[in-house]
């Protein structure tokens, strides 16, 4: 399987941007399983969500979120990186205050 990169932009102080991606990984953890591992500005994440594989890592610049993970292939390559860009930018929306994000993430 080969890689499929993703970065999503935000707005957001970075400390502001590790606290909602942490309610993300959480969110993740509790609902599927997945387990995550933070080093640095960034995290690996391992487990299965929604049937895919995942095995992903990603890291927090001052302007995006920017990883890459196992390629699912093509067939469901366009819904994961959907998924990853709906779940990402919906808790990096800076509309939103850190409450409303974990709110959103059922969604």
């Amino acid at each position: 399987m080969g890689t499929m990169k993703f970065e999503v932009p935000h707005s957001l102080p970075k400390d502001e941007v590790r606290k909602r991606v942490e309610q993300l990984l959480q969110y993740w953890g509790t609902k599927y399983g997945v387990k995550s591992d933070w080093a640095g500005e960034g995290a690996r994440l391992v487990g299965k969500v929604m049937g895919i594989q995942l095995d992903a890592s990603f890291v927090i610049t001052d302007k995006a979120v920017q990883g890459e993970g196992t390629d699912p292939g093509m067939l469901l390559r366009g819904q994961a990186k959907s998924y990853l860009q709906k779940k990402f930018g919906a808790v990096l929306d800076p509309s939103k205050s850190l409450n409303d994000v974990k709110g959103t993430l059922e969604s």
